[in-house]
């Protein structure tokens, strides 16, 4: 074996490990679901993902369905994980562009939120992606890394790339989201 191979392989183990113990809070977390107004109110939106990431919150039906999940988040930065399955082919055999988009635009969306401030929500008004190389269900797992590049009262930005354990680039993305005031869940008591 090559070293490249082994540093591939020492890289795939360790992304396994590190999805198993995410799996695991999860699984004994509250499950999936949408988090209630009174759950988030106050928290920033890192303290949000922290959350969801350990559990405390609930997560997305989507990221179950499509089979990928947030493996990690700090201040402006998101990494999902996503395992590429029979279930997620084209009908030329690999996997369809849209499992890409989901992915990228999860990690990206999760990116910007972990920098809003309580009381600050944000949508995604673009999405653009780049497919450069096919992906098959031989390769066990992808993960798109998402940084957020600027955020400003009303915009962000931020850059994904979609790579394999051995460093292969598969789609890279960018997104701009709309930042807005969040409507008050307790309406307009003070």
């Amino acid at each position: 074996m090559s070293s490249t191979s082994d540093t591939h392989h020492h890289t795939l183990e360790a992304w396994l490990a590190q999805e198993k113990a995410v799996r695991m809070r999860m699984d004994a977390g509250v499950g999936p679901g949408v988090a209630r107004p009174e759950q988030v109110a106050g928290k920033t939106g890192l303290e949000v993902m922290q959350g969801l990431l350990a559990g405390e919150l609930p997560h997305a039906h989507m990221a179950k369905t499509l089979d990928f999940m947030m493996i990690e988040v700090g201040p402006g930065l998101a990494i999902f994980q996503g395992t590429p399955g029979v279930q997620h082919l084209n009908p030329l055999g690999t996997v369809h562009g849209g499992w890409f988009a989901s992915v990228l635009d999860s990690a990206l969306g999760c990116a910007v939120h972990t920098l809003m401030p309580p009381g600050r929500g944000y949508t995604t008004a673009d999405l653009s992606v780049k497919l450069v190389k096919a992906i098959t269900p031989k390769v066990q797992r992808v993960r798109a890394v998402a940084k957020v590049l600027h955020c400003g009262r009303q915009l962000a930005t931020a850059e994904a790339q979609l790579v394999g354990p051995d460093g292969t680039l598969y789609a890279h993305a960018s997104t701009a989201c709309l930042v807005f005031e969040m409507p008050s869940p307790t309406g307009n008591k003070p």
